[in-house]
């Protein structure tokens, strides 16, 4: 599920890319820098305490997400890619994980474990060298 991203908390910049394009990478700005102010998201507490994991040094103190997209040769085409990002991040923010119930092995598969480790054992025993008595 893509996360709709509101216009008002987006802001664009556009910048001088490294990467494909040759010649034109000097002269043209391709690379997108968006930036998104996470408040202007409201989203929930535990959400936003994912996003904020899952950006790592992406958000910065200002609470914003910083997303540079470089690969493409157009603006266009790295807008949308950042876009992207940004969305698929936030949507991985809405996912939460199940909770692990811890679980004890019974008394009966602790024994089955004991009993296959001294049958085991016992035929590790007769590899040794044969005495002749």
């Amino acid at each position: 599920m893509p996360f709709d991203l509101p216009e008002d908390a987006l802001q664009e910049r556009f910048l001088a890319a490294s990467g494909p394009g040759g010649q034109n990478v000097n002269k043209v700005a391709t690379a997108c820098q968006l930036r998104c102010d996470v408040f202007a998201l409201g989203l929930a507490p535990d959400v936003y305490r994912r996003l904020k994991t899952l950006a790592g040094s992406r958000m910065n103190a200002a609470g914003e997400i910083v997303i540079t997209a470089r690969k493409y040769r157009t603006q266009e085409a790295n807008r949308e890619e950042a876009r992207a990002r940004l969305a698929d991040l936030i949507a991985r923010a809405h996912v939460r994980q199940a909770k692990r119930v811890k679980t004890k092995p019974s008394r009966a598969a602790k024994a089955k474990r004991v009993d296959a480790k001294k049958q085991r054992g016992s035929i590790k025993q007769g590899r040794g060298k044969v005495t002749l008595d």
